[in-house]
């Protein structure tokens, strides 16, 4: 079972983190999570890293503020801005020596590239490796909802108006009675083709947990950010882009960028797919994830263990010419 802690930040705002595996593993693996969710959306991929690295690899999973069972917080403070300095704090704190790998989630994902812009000196001396799940470094460019951009245009005024109004309701939960009726409009938004059931449930219960503040406040600095050229900066890092081809909120085009700024990254499209690919195609981000572990796992053999020559050492051969990876799609219920 995961060890769970408490961490209390400069502003009062109390953070659960979950990490499992030894102190000292040769790597962290950090998964962060997407907007209106919590840390269990990566449960697929926490049993899959226990039982294909064992103790190499230790896990560290937190709750965002005002999202699972963190607290809530100053509206002021909903910001991607924040969530990457929340997120050098919980390395701080959590993993303060070693190698990371960084896991992002849409809104996760531009929390790794907001640590990244914010923080360039702290993450250059700690991370090894990229995973970006459904995310974007360009805000809502690419958002259309899978429809006209005059519809999108106009459902994007309504969800950016409404986001208004939600962030002044303060630490308030949705009522789970609502959220039993939007599930068919979540399971439209959020996934492709297939979906089971108890992935829906999983998700409504996260929404059920985001206080009304973070689900309002985080929309505006979430459809702001402009973060290509951070990622230009980090080309010699191994990893890794995923996105499904039915992907409503961050499309294909948002992962063809990230991997256009990173060169060697491997960009894998998974047809059919919606938007949270970690619960609809857990084989496919499990391996990407693995396939990054694997190539920090050798470079830090080959350097030995210190954690400086084992980042340094992490940086990949100049890369040749890259083609996206589809995945076919399975053709069995995703589970």
């Amino acid at each position: 079972m995961p060890d769970q802690r408490e961490l209390r930040l400069p502003d009062e705002v109390r953070l659960h983190v979950e990490v499992s595996g030894p102190a000292d593993a040769e790597v962290t693996v950090v998964l962060l999570h997407g907007w209106t969710l919590d840390g269990r959306a990566w449960h697929k991929q926490l049993a899959d890293l226990c039982s294909r690295f064992g103790d190499r690899v230790r896990v560290v999973a937190y709750d965002a503020r005002g999202h699972g069972r963190s607290s809530c917080m100053a509206l002021r403070t909903a910001t991607l801005a924040q969530l990457g300095d929340d997120l050098a704090a919980v390395l701080d704190e959590v993993a303060p020596a070693g190698p990371v790998v960084l896991v992002g989630h849409s809104m996760g994902g531009m929390t790794v590239m907001e640590y990244a812009h914010r923080h360039p000196a702290h993450f250059a001396a700690r991370t090894a490796g990229l995973v970006f799940v459904s995310t974007t470094a360009e805000g809502h460019t690419h958002t259309v909802y899978g429809l006209s951009p005059r519809i999108a245009r106009l459902i994007r005024l309504a969800e950016t108006t409404g986001a208004g109004v939600l962030a002044r309701c303060g630490s308030w939960r949705p009522p789970r009675p609502l959220l039993r009726a939007l599930a068919p409009s979540i399971r439209w938004m959020l996934f492709g083709d297939r979906c089971s059931g108890s992935d829906i449930r999983l998700v409504t219960s996260a929404v059920a947990r985001a206080s009304l503040r973070s689900i309002g406040g985080f929309r505006a600095s979430i459809g702001a950010q402009h973060r290509l050229a951070t990622l230009a900066a980090l080309a010699h890092l191994p990893a890794a882009a995923l996105v499904g081809d039915r992907d409503r909120l961050t499309p294909p085009p948002c992962a063809e960028s990230i991997a256009a700024a990173l060169p060697a990254t491997e960009l894998t499209v998974c047809p059919g797919a919606g938007h949270m690919l970690m619960m609809e195609r857990p084989d496919e981000v499990n391996a990407a994830l693995a396939g990054v572990l694997h190539r920090v796992l050798t470079a830090g053999r080959r350097a030995g263990r210190d954690p400086a020559d084992q980042v340094t050492a992490a940086a990949p051969p100049p890369p040749g010419p890259r083609r996206p990876a589809v995945v076919p799609a399975r053709t069995g219920p995703t589970g």
